[in-house]
């Protein structure tokens, strides 16, 4: 009675709730968001030199970027991604494109306002002037041909020293030791959860993601707070 009972509810639950859903949700339990970062106002940026618009917010200790409509930031060996600067993270379950573009000791040369060897004249980028021109300064490569990012004189690396530099940033990354320990607790996790948490689809969907029209929603694991109409990462 007792077995029948079970399979009863089961079944039940099986027709209100999908396996797939069930399965997403069993992993998505596991991971836990950043902590909130506090903002007395919204933040200004300063644009990373050798990036395709890639900024980041340089008033505070932990990385926190904007690049393509979303603001990017690590934790914990994880990525989360929002429309907004202070909520709404979600997880993001491969490393973004950009960010092995970005150098590791950038503030450092920001503190000396020097980029090897060149005189580094940031410029503050208000929350409102990004809002409004960061979709037009990406399609244009708008720093990097008409400002030079700020660096006076500074002429950017060939293609092939670029890509060798992304090749050591991504293996000095994977070295980390946040990183590392994220990456044994998803070895040892149950064969069925890995292959749910992270498929090979997924992760090919969330890098278009990243490239895609803005005005489509992300796909959040955890949060899937809706932009505000002319918010959260929109250019006009």
């Amino acid at each position: 009675m007792k077995k029948l009972l079970l399979g009863t509810m089961l079944l039940a639950l099986g027709i209100v709730v999908p396996l797939p859903a069930m399965a997403a949700v069993s992993v998505s339990i596991g991971i836990s968001l950043p902590p909130p970062i506090v903002f007395h106002a919204p933040p200004d940026v300063i644009v990373m030199p050798e990036t395709n618009s890639v900024y980041v917010v340089p008033a505070i200790d932990v990385d926190l970027f904007f690049w393509n409509g979303y603001w990017w930031r690590p934790w914990e060996g994880r990525w989360f991604r929002s429309r907004y600067h202070d909520r709404g993270w979600g997880h993001y379950s491969s490393v973004p494109s950009f960010y092995f573009d970005v150098d590791p000791g950038w503030r450092g040369h920001y503190r000396n306002r020097d980029w090897y060897g060149h005189p580094w004249n940031s410029q503050q980028i208000s929350h409102r002037q990004l809002q409004q021109n960061w979709k037009g300064w990406h399609n244009d490569r708008h720093w990097e041909k008409q400002e030079a990012w700020g660096v006076q004189g500074y002429q950017p690396r060939p293609q092939h020293q670029k890509q060798e530099v992304r090749q050591q940033r991504q293996q000095q990354y994977h070295q980390r030791p946040e990183v590392q320990q994220h990456q044994q607790q998803r070895q040892q996790q149950p064969q069925v959860h890995q292959t749910r948490e992270q498929p090979r689809e997924k992760v090919q969907r969330q890098e278009k993601q990243e490239h895609r029209p803005q005005g489509q929603q992300p796909e959040h694991s955890q949060s899937r707070e809706k932009p505000e109409d002319g918010k959260g990462g929109h250019g006009k």
